[in-house]
This record gives C-alpha cells, sequence and structure tokens, in this order.
C-alpha cells in the first residue's frame, strides 16, 4: 500500500490535517488504533480559538460547529468574593472564541472523511515507523488480524504523548522540556444548565475551580485535586459541595446542581520535543507538546501545526519546493512556547500550590489584582486566551 501522506493518529490534528491535504489534491491515509466509537466519545478540552474557528470553516468542516457552538465575548476571573470580567472582543478589536466540544470537532472530521470516501483505517495498530531518515518511509502496523505496510513520502506523528511517531526519532536527535504541576483536576460533566453565561475561573486557598459548559443544557466543570485523585472518591454531593465553597461570591449568584454523568481526573503537566522534523517525520499536536488545560490551548496547537503542515506538504509534493518544511519546526515552536507560557501563566495565577508560602500567596492576589486592574495587564491576557492569528509571527 502507498500514499503521499502516512498520518498516524485520528485525533483532530490527524483528521484535519487529512481534510486540508484533500482539499489541495494531496492523497493521505489515516491510522488510528481504536475504534471509532472510542474516538468520538473522548472527552476532551472544548475552547476554540478565532483562528481555530476560522480554519474549520474554511475546510468545510465548521457548519455544524456554527449552528450549535456557542460564542464568547469574554471570561470572568473570580476571586476574593467578587468577579471581574475580562472583555476579550473589547480588547482585540472583536477577536472570540467558540464553546463547541473537541469530541464534536472529531466527529465533524470523521463523517467528512468517511463520505468523501478517502482512506481511515481504525483499529489499525502502528507498531513502527522505518527509514524515517530516507526518502522511503514505512508505517508498519496490524489491521484486520493482519501485518501490513504503508510507503509513504511523508509520515506525520499526530498520535499523542504515548504515540509511536516520537519514539522513531533517535533519542540523541530530540530534546524533551517536561514540567509536572503538584496538582490535577478532576473533571465533570453533568446535565444540567451552565449557571453562567461565559466561562469562569475561580482562584480559591481551598484549590482553583472551572466553570464551562458544553451545551445550552449540559455544564462541564472542574476542581484542583491532588494529583493521586481516584475519581471514584468523590460522590456526587462532595462535588457539588465543594463546587460552590470555591465558587462563592457576594451576590445572590447561584450554582445550580444537576446529575453527573461523566468524571475523570487530568494530569497537569507541560511537554515539548523539539525537533517537530526527523528526515520525513514530522510531528504535531500532542505528540510533540502537551499543555496543561488552564489555557485551553491544546486543540489549538493542533490546529496550528497542521495547518503549516498541510501548506508546506502541499508546496513540496505540489511543486516541488520543500522549503516550508524545512522551517515548519522553527515556525510552529515559536507558537507553541508561546502558548505554553501562556498556560504556564494561567496555571499559577490560579491555583494554589501545596508548597506555597504566605508570601507566594500574596504575590499571586498581587498578580490577580493587576490583572482586572490594569488595562495592559487585561489586553495581554486576552489577546493570547483567543489567539493570535495564525501566521502571525510571535
Amino acid at each position: 500500500m502507498r500514499t503521499s501522506v502516512a498520518i498516524i493518529g485520528a485525533g483532530p490534528a490527524g483528521l484535519l490535517l487529512a481534510r486540508l491535504l484533500q482539499r489541495q489534491g494531496i492523497e493521505s491515509v489515516v491510522l488510528e488504533s481504536r475504534s471509532r466509537e472510542h474516538v468520538e466519545h473522548r472527552q476532551r478540552a472544548g475552547i476554540l480559538e478565532q483562528g481555530t474557528v476560522d480554519v474549520l470553516r474554511d475546510c468545510g468542516a465548521g457548519e455544524r460547529m456554527d449552528r450549535e457552538g456557542l460564542v464568547h465575548d469574554g471570561i470572568e476571573l473570580r476571586f476574593g468574593g467578587a468577579g471581574h470580567r475580562i472583555d476579550m472582543a473589547a480588547l482585540t478589536g472583536g477577536r472570540r472564541v467558540m464553546v463547541y466540544a473537541q469530541t464534536e470537532v472529531v466527529r465533524d472530521l470523521v463523517a467528512l472523511r468517511i463520505e468523501s470516501g478517502a482512506a481511515l483505517l481504525f483499529e489499525a495498530e502502528v507498531s513502527e515507523v522505518r527509514g524515517a531518515d530516507t526518502d522511503h518511509p514505512r508505517v508498519h502496523y496490524r489491521h484486520d488480524g493482519a501485518e501490513h505496510v504503508l510507503d509513504a513520502d511523508y509520515v506525520v506523528g499526530a498520535d499523542g504523548f504515548h504515540g509511536v511517531a516520537r519514539k522513531a526519532i533517535p533519542a540523541e536527535r530530540v530534546r524533551t522540556y517536561e514540567r509536572t504541576y503538584p496538582f490535577a483536576w478532576l473533571g465533570i460533566l453533568a446535565d444540567v444548565a451552565p449557571s453562567t453565561d461565559e466561562l469562569i475561573y475561580a482562584s480559591h486557598e481551598r484549590g482553583f475551580a472551572l466553570h464551562s459548559m458544553r451545551t445550552p443544557q449540559v455544564s462541564r466543570l472542574y476542581l484542583q485535586v491532588p494529583p493521586d485523585t481516584d475519581a471514584r472518591d468523590w460522590p456526587d454531593e462532595r462535588i457539588w459541595d465543594e463546587l460552590d465553597l470555591r465558587f462563592a461570591v457576594d451576590g445572590d449568584w447561584r450554582l445550580e446542581r444537576g446529575p453527573i454523568t461523566d468524571r475523570s481526573v487530568t494530569p497537569m503537566r507541560s511537554f515539548v520535543a523539539e525537533p517537530l522534523r526527523y528526515g520525513r517525520l514530522l510531528l504535531a499536536g500532542d505528540a510533540a507538546h502537551i499543555v496543561p488545560p488552564t489555557g485551553a490551548k491544546g486543540l489549538n496547537l493542533a490546529v496550528a501545526d497542521v495547518t503549516l503542515l498541510a501548506q508546506a506538504l502541499t508546496a513540496a509534493l505540489g511543486h516541488g519546493d520543500d522549503s516550508q518544511l524545512g522551517s515548519y519546526s522553527d515556525t510552529a515552536l515559536r507558537r507553541v512556547w508561546r502558548a505554553e507560557h501562556f498556560s504556564y501563566f494561567m496555571t499559577t495565577l490560579l491555583h494554589s500550590d501545596p508548597a506555597s508560602d504566605d508570601f507566594a500567596r500574596r504575590l499571586q492576589r498581587s498578580h490577580l489584582d493587576h490583572v482586572v486592574a490594569s488595562a495592559a495587564a487585561a489586553t495581554s491576557l486576552a489577546e493570547n486566551y483567543v489567539g493570535f492569528p495564525l501566521g502571525a509571527r510571535l
């Protein structure tokens, strides 16, 4: 079997890259180790930057998003018993975000891929990538009980942090940077209308809390917890009681409760691998970098990566110009490190570090006060949150 681009992973990065290439007449095969049902039901973040929204619309994947997504012009920072709105649209010349779950983005892209008849193989487990540093890379995988080999001009690893693609790069040719945070998120989905029109990021002495939403009828909420937390130790009532405490504000605001349909614990870490290219193997999305979810950057970074890759691969395969592939890693990493810094900023600004002393806590409160009092500080937060235009030099 042969193709122009072998894409490992049918998450948003791999599926969107396949869609962008297809619209440029570039053939690809997408290999995914999990089942379609699993892929389409994985719960992930759901905040889309303006640039991500634009890319999905332009490639024909925005119809349901525009119909069902929730456009947000701002967020609320809540601390000290008061809420402070950051008007992102006003501070960034009208740029805003869309609340539309990654689960739904994946479903839309899967449907488009299948409708087009292009190759998308679920339960195709890749074992290794060979010859990445040659002109003829090969992907070895198992599907329908048999071993297969896929020859390609280029291989894109979009198979996540634990995937095989990054492991195909010799250890001496890649450098990794990592930070693990001393807390995690307990996230829930609840069948109850959101208690807020926009996201609430709450900083409290008991820990961080986030009120988000999936739809007008489904709420998504998070609590900062110790990293070794077992979600089974948190029954519904305990979760709602703790959320009530952390969202407490002077006034008549009330957190509505409802049946919890899903709960899970997400570790908090930052990770970057450099470079993002080894020969004809290119990395994108979580295979190359991880950000803590506080800044809502994971999915958006993946979209930025594959937007660059689609342009570079089209130039190389369609016009014999590989200059954009040569600069892909450096260009993508500038945005990656900007997002890493912003995610670190939001995480340390809002979470309670169990190792912090009174001095550190007072500094944190001073920083929060400054962000909501200074137009310049609020603008910096807003422009990072809504995302810089794709193609902007950062």
